[in-house]
């Protein structure tokens, strides 16, 4: 079974930018789809970025141009480079993995950032 841990949170002043890292164990996730996604205090969670095992990308509209996700297959994970980062990003980020287009079921305890204004 996979297990994932979600890496590089922290506080960043606006415009400022975080790379967070989601690091897969367990097995190597090179044929899952992974996704990461925030949810901000007393918000519903929402989609942030997907990468699938072929390499395409797909990015909800409130991030595009902005975030990057990649993966790295040798180093078993994936990354989320944010930058321009706005208050309204502040949110725990989670990263999760699928094989396919199932639905996502495999998760990691997230991790918080936090952009001041």
């Amino acid at each position: 079974q996979v297990k994932l841990v979600e890496s590089g949170g922290g506080l960043v002043q606006a415009g400022g930018s975080l790379r967070l890292s989601c690091a897969a164990s367990g097995r190597t996730f090179n044929g899952y789809r992974v996704g990461w996604f925030r949810q901000a205090p007393g918000k519903e969670r929402e989609g942030v970025a997907n990468v699938y095992a072929s390499g395409a990308t797909n990015y909800a509209d409130a991030v595009k141009g902005r975030f990057t996700i990649s993966r790295d297959n040798g180093e078993n994970t994936v990354y989320l480079q944010m930058n321009t980062l706005k208050p309204e990003d502040t949110a725990v980020y989670s990263c999760a993995a699928s094989q396919g287009f199932r639905p996502y079921t495999i998760w990691g305890q997230g991790t918080q950032v936090t952009v001041s204004s």
